[in-house]
């Protein structure tokens, strides 16, 4: 793969995203989109990926659209925004419903879209310096990326609606009050706790993790007895896998289970 915006690197499972755009912060722009399209899928086809790591290079984690190009044709504006969010879109798809869980490590000024990738993700953890900004609604847009899905899941409706539409910041502290990131670490600890909190899922059961997902996206769309029969298909199909066999007999000899991600 031929990234420009997003570094690829698969080193021991773990596939390593990275924003590589410090200069311009991180913008997500119509070739960002593309290439978290296609990393995405990449890490959604891979055997070999059993757990993703997204986090970016200087100052800030990203600042977000990018608004010289947004705004430098009104006439393509809409035309640019429905090409960059295909893209986008599919890449958050495809992230939300892969088997490797996600862990995000947040620094810095996390703006817009990149808050939505913030929600998006299974495991978020944020530099005790970060700041989250909803920014959509201050230049007349609404959230994209599955803001508008994941935020709510993570924070509630209430919460939700006032940082968006009140276009609210919000601290480190906050966000992992309110529920949008998994815990707060000091700036120095960030890329050690986010790798280390990684690794550990990498070599955990990644089709097992994948069938956890999917539940939970399910959780709030299903009435109790779908997502009942959902849950007891998803053990089943666990059930198959040489991680669960190989795991229930070392638990049977008093040994601890290591998995393979098969």
């Amino acid at each position: 793969m031929n990234q420009r915006s997003i570094q690829f690197e698969l080193r021991d499972a773990l596939a390593h995203l990275t924003l590589v755009q410090p200069q311009r912060g991180n913008p997500f722009d119509q070739r960002f989109c593309a290439e978290l399209c296609e990393v995405a899928i990449e890490c959604d086809e891979n055997p070999a990926v059993r757990a993703v790591l997204i986090r970016a290079q200087g100052k800030y984690f990203s600042v977000g659209a990018d608004l010289k190009w947004l705004g430098s044709d009104r006439e393509l504006l809409a035309r640019r925004l429905k090409a960059a969010t295909a893209d986008l879109h599919m890449a958050i798809a495809r992230f939300a419903r892969c088997d490797p869980p996600i862990v995000l490590a947040a620094h810095g000024l996390v703006t817009g879209g990149a808050v939505a990738l913030t929600a998006l993700a299974d495991f978020a953890l944020a530099a005790r310096s970060a700041k989250f900004y909803a920014a959509y609604h201050g230049i007349g847009f609404v959230s994209d990326g599955g803001g508008s899905y994941f935020l709510p899941r993570r924070v509630g409706t209430r919460r939700a609606t006032e940082f968006l539409m009140l276009n609210q910041t919000w601290s480190a502290e906050e966000a992992a009050d309110y529920g949008l990131v998994s815990r707060v670490v000091d700036d120095d600890s960030l890329e050690r706790e986010a790798l280390h909190l990684a690794a550990t899922l990498a070599a955990g059961p990644t089709r097992s993790f994948g069938e956890a997902k999917r539940l939970l996206l399910s959780t709030y769309d299903q009435p109790l007895d779908t997502q009942l029969e959902l849950e007891a298909r998803a053990i089943a199909r666990g059930a198959k896998t040489q991680d669960s066999w190989d795991a229930i007999q070392a638990v049977l000899a008093k040994q601890g289970p290591r998995f393979s991600g098969l």
